[in-house]
């Protein structure tokens, strides 16, 4: 390209020559250590790459015009967030190359990771979340009055996830210090914008949401920087979303492997011509900014160091797999609130132990927050958080818009800044349209790169109420396979109020199982003062000899009813363990009970093929089989939706098959 055909028109506005070379510096980088990643592929010295190339302006401009604390939410294509913000190389392609020295030692590939001391958030494969958790940073900025801004990238094909469409609202909602970036490249993968969407520009949508909307020239390094810094420098001292469109295009395929065969070569040649690196050294050589001797000098320097940095990476051995570090890693480490307490005698319903746990916990930690739909002025359609907007503010019992993903994956972005945070689920049905942010971001990102989510997400769960199929599931189960999860499901209003308390003070995500049907139909002694249960512990509500029944939250009840009321139970002597932790369980009571009985009921009110019953049965059979005196048998809901009619929900059910099924068990 001749220093005359320019085809990116640049205002330098107020910057001096020494920074818009140092912007130079910062655009050349990324783009040697592109080429660089090309040529190891080829020779098959790396296994994958998304590469960036055409489109590094974008996450340069970005990432210098920010605070250096501010963070930002990148995507696989923006290598320079990580170069600008001084990664170290070496240590990047020990993350490309997967080895232990990485930023998520060996876990993950290419920019799936995060670091805090750089403050950039850690991706996950499915785009749209990162929107909703630099939401969540954003409202940690707002809530410590620090003024500051956060930044998420997505692209065109990710503004098509309702995750993107959840983001907008909560920030326009929330007046959010935030900037929801697209990096508009024409095509998702292989399918082009016209596939994609109707309106115009992708800035646009934000009209729909109340928020400024802009569109630029992402190749331009320059419009990028000052759009960047102007809206920030505003935005800081008032707190409002933006939508930022940056046009451009990407010159290699979705990943190598992927190709570009299903991109007109016309586009390439227009689009060859707006290089985002070339145009700008060239502006830079016209100006009499640079020289020629110093655009080499630079390149060879970088290249060298690349060279050097990958060198020194490749040479590090592989990953030696160590099963005890890798379990390690799944929790933050977290030492357990632990205190004798006497249960006392006043009576309290489980619903009013929920209640005065979360209160109590609300002024143990003034970092927590409360967010979920109608839980401030209306208290939540259970009443539990009445009044608490009164005591503690709309910051920080907060309603939220009908969006759950959106939500929990800001509490994600809370956890990021220090904050803790409840997430209350309406009703545990709905937790589906959030699956996603808790099972792939909550659950890993300690295990990924060391980022714990400090998050309980409250469940009211459970049947027996005629409520139907949408408003009675049973869904622990769906949970207890995830990795990086705990499941709390008290069956007592005292240990309602000391395991909501322990949850709150675990820096790990824990979904908390609440039974409707037992908010207000049971009650028990619970002390006045502030307590947590210990996580993790079962305890025995029933001592017995020839039979034991695991079961928790409906089930305990089920059970103990079950023993007073059926006269041919009268003279078994029956224990019954409450397993109140689900995940981890707790291996050692379930062990000393099997080992007193001998024989072994598992009781939950979940359907019976995949229940958790299952798992815990494997467990007994495997670890235990030789003190079994019958086959571990489990009673169950039949494999059914949960119906609303009364009748088909009680026969739904497992209390009418559980006397019979202890006679079987007994008898065997």
């Amino acid at each position: 390209m001749s220093l005359s055909n320019i085809h990116i028109k640049y205002d330098r506005k107020e910057l001096s020559n020494q920074e818009l070379i140092h912007l130079y510096t910062l655009l050349v980088k990324p783009r040697v250590i592109e080429e660089r990643m090309l040529k190891l592929l080829r020779q098959g010295r790396v296994s994958k790459w998304f590469s960036g190339i055409g489109q590094e302006a974008i996450a340069v401009g970005v990432t210098a015009a920010l605070h250096e604390d501010e963070y930002i939410c990148p995507l696989h294509r923006n290598l320079g967030v990580f170069t600008t913000r001084n990664c170290d190389l070496q240590q990047l392609f020990e993350q490309f190359q997967g080895k232990m020295n990485g930023f998520s030692k060996g876990r993950e590939r290419s920019f799936h990771f995060g670091t805090n001391e750089h403050h950039i958030v850690g991706m996950i494969s499915h785009l749209g979340p990162q929107m909703c958790v630099a939401d969540g940073i954003a409202l940690a900025t707002k809530l410590k009055a620090e003024n500051k801004v956060t930044v998420a990238f997505t692209g065109d094909g990710g503004t098509s996830e309702g995750d993107f469409h959840e983001a907008c609202n909560i920030a326009a909602v929330w007046d959010l210090p935030v900037i929801l970036l697209i990096e508009n490249n024409g095509y998702g993968l292989s399918t082009p914008v016209n596939e994609q969407f109707r309106c115009n520009q992708l800035a646009d949508r934000a009209l729909g949401y109340g928020i400024k909307g802009i569109t630029i020239d992402g190749n331009n390094i320059l419009e990028v920087y000052h759009t960047i810094r102007e809206l920030s420098e505003e935005m800081r001292q008032n707190p409002h979303p933006v939508l930022l469109e940056c046009m451009t295009f990407r010159m290699r395929g979705h990943e190598e492997a992927s190709g570009t065969k299903y991109v007109p070569q016309e586009l390439f040649t227009t689009w060859e011509q707006k290089d985002p690196v070339t145009n700008y050294e060239n502006w830079l050589l016209q100006q009499g900014i640079i020289t020629a001797e110093f655009v080499n000098d630079l390149k060879g320097k970088y290249d060298t160091e690349v060279r050097s940095a990958f060198d020194m990476a490749d040479k590090q051995s592989d990953v030696n797999p160590d099963t005890e570090a890798e379990l390690a890693d799944i929790f933050v480490p977290y030492q357990q609130y632990n205190k004798n307490i006497e249960k006392g005698s006043r009576p309290l319903r489980l619903v009013d132990a929920v209640s005065e746990g979360l209160k109590q916990s609300m002024q143990q930690h003034p970092n927590l927050i409360i967010m979920g739909q109608d839980v401030a002025e209306y208290g939540g359609v259970f009443k539990i958080t009445e009044g608490f907007v009164q005591q503690f503010g709309k910051e920080r019992v907060r309603n939220t818009p009908l969006c759950e993903s959106g939500i929990l994956s800001a509490a994600l972005g809370l956890s990021v800044k220090g904050i803790k945070s409840i997430v209350e689920m309406q009703f545990a049905d709905f937790v589906s349209t959030g699956f996603n942010a808790i099972v792939n971001n909550l659950a890993k990102s300690y295990w990924r790169w060391g980022q714990n989510a400090d998050v309980v997400v409250r469940m009211p769960t459970g049947a027996g109420v005629g409520a139907g199929p949408f408003h009675s599931q049973s869904n622990e189960a769906w949970f207890f396979h995830v990795p990086g999860l705990k499941i709390v499901y008290p069956s007592s209003a005292f240990d309602a109020k000391g395991l909501i308390a322990a949850a709150i003070n675990d820096p790990n995500p824990i979904m908390f199982f609440e039974h409707k049907a037992l908010y207000r139909s049971i009650e028990d002694a619970v002390p006045e003062e502030y307590y947590a249960l210990p996580i993790g512990k079962a305890a025995v509500v029933q001592d017995g000899s020839e039979l034991t029944i695991i079961t928790y939250g409906a089930g305990v009840h089920w059970a103990k009813n079950e023993l007073l009321q059926n006269e041919q139970l009268r003279n078994i002597s029956i224990e019954v363990l409450d397993l109140r932790t689900l995940l981890p369980f707790d291996k050692d009571a379930i062990e000393k009970s099997v080992r007193k009985t001998g024989k072994v009921l598992i009781l939950h009110e979940d359907t019976l093929t995949g229940g958790i019953g299952a798992e815990i049965a494997a467990w007994i059979s495997e670890k235990l089989f030789t003190v079994l005196d019958a086959p571990v048998m489990r009673c169950a809901s039949i494999d059914t939706p949960v119906p609303f009619a009364i009748p088909l929900e009680q026969n739904f059910l497992p209390q009418k098959r559980l006397g019979s099924t202890i006679l079987e068990l007994y008898n065997y």
